[in-house]
């Protein structure tokens, strides 16, 4: 039996009169898209540590790639609460199929909008909003992972190109990737942004096996052996950490949405589950201690939708701060992940099963709390905009 009760979607405080019927209807479009494609497929997927056939271009017909990016870009323009929705419906399937769309509108995409040249929006971002091109995002090395500004990657101007050499790791998508957005030092020590794409000489991306979670997802290392890099290829509107940063913000405000799709899945699950499974001569849901779970559940996931609804606002008037965002990211996972384990426990044993999503869900947030910024990190940005005081 499948456990996706759709008319048990919480919306406990009324949310949803604060959403635009056009806001709805984008939900509603990528909810269907991922009953149909991700619910069927994504427990084969993250069983046999494969991902889902066709991914990106499929996320690519309904819209989910750079959705705020500008339509003459190959975007639709769209605010960025609609760019929440379509996250948490995504993750709601999976935390991979959330991840993929994430990277490549967040990390990939919004850089190259942001602070690319025009030959280079015009050159990459249809591709890539259509799926016919993936991208991933390098930031994190083997040494440097919350600590970017140590970063190791580098590059030397040999006149008419860039020499680059260094590597990256724990990247999405980077077994898959045609181009990649690169972070690296010059020969000032100043961090800058390079598109670096697949069959340039020396650039190559190992997978990374063996994973517990992100399984439905293709993960790997960027590595660069004296990789020749065109100059035209260079993000020229854009130095420092600031680049990379503010593509963090867009993927960790994508992040908070995504992971309430996670949490949703696993209430909706336990829900159903405790109406239905008996103990002692009634349903299990008529007992205290289950009663407690789900209504702390409800209480949770309710107060993270408002926290997103509100940042989704302050996004669309440029007056979300990273701090802000890094909130949002750490609540939210944080609730998302504590929801995933102790629904479990509701199903017992059954929770350990491939049919119900309890065990995926928790396994990938595991990556969830660590990407983008971990937990503790995020904690630290809070306190250090309440102090002023910088604890890292």
């Amino acid at each position: 039996m499948s456990y996706y009760p759709l008319t048990s979607i919480p919306d406990y405080y009324g949310i949803d009169a604060l959403l635009t019927e056009e806001h709805k209807l984008i939900r509603q479009s990528v909810r269907d898209w991922v009953e149909s494609f991700v619910m069927p497929n994504i427990d084969e997927a993250a069983q046999n540590h494969t991902d889902l056939p066709n991914l990106m271009k499929e996320l690519g017909k309904i819209g989910a790639l750079g959705p705020y990016i500008p339509e003459e870009y190959g975007g639709s323009g769209l605010d960025q609460i609609s760019y929440g929705l379509i996250m948490q419906e995504l993750e709601r399937g999976d935390s991979a199929v959330r991840s993929a769309a994430s990277v490549q509108s967040s990390l990939v995409m919004f850089p190259i909008n942001e602070f690319g040249s025009e030959e280079q929006k015009r050159k990459y971002l249809p591709k890539l909003a259509s799926g016919e091109m993936i991208g991933s995002f390098g930031l994190t090395e083997p040494n440097h992972g919350s600590d970017p500004s140590s970063m190791e990657t580098y590059f030397k101007d040999m006149g008419d190109h860039y020499l680059l050499n260094g590597a990256k790791m724990w990247i999405t998508n980077s077994p898959l990737c045609d181009i990649a957005v690169i972070w690296a030092k010059n020969e000032e020590g100043k961090v800058q942004g390079l598109i670096v794409e697949r069959g340039m000489e020396g650039f190559t991306t190992p997978e990374t096996h063996n994973k517990w979670s992100l399984r439905a997802s293709k993960t790997g290392e960027l590595v660069f052996n004296d990789v020749k890099v065109p100059k035209e290829n260079l993000l020229p509107d854009v130095t420092g950490l600031k680049g990379p940063l503010s593509c963090l913000n867009s993927a960790r405000y994508g992040i908070s949405w995504g992971v309430i799709g996670a949490a949703i899945d696993c209430y909706c699950t336990a829900v159903q589950y405790s109406k239905e499974r008996k103990q002692f001569g009634k349903p299990i849901g008529g007992f205290q201690l289950q009663q407690k779970k789900l209504a702390e559940f409800l209480t949770e996931i309710t107060k993270a939708q408002l926290l997103c609804l509100q940042l989704g606002n302050l996004k669309n008037d440029h007056k979300a701060s990273p701090a802000q965002i890094s909130m949002a990211k750490r609540n939210n996972v944080k609730m998302a992940i504590d929801i995933a384990r102790e629904s479990r426990q509701i199903l017992g044993g059954m929770g350990i099963m491939g049919e119900f999503p309890m065990m995926r869900h928790a396994a990938n947030l595991e990556s969830v709390i660590t990407y983008e910024g971990t937990h503790d990190v995020h904690l630290l940005i809070t306190g250090l905009d309440i102090t002023g005081i910088n604890a890292f």
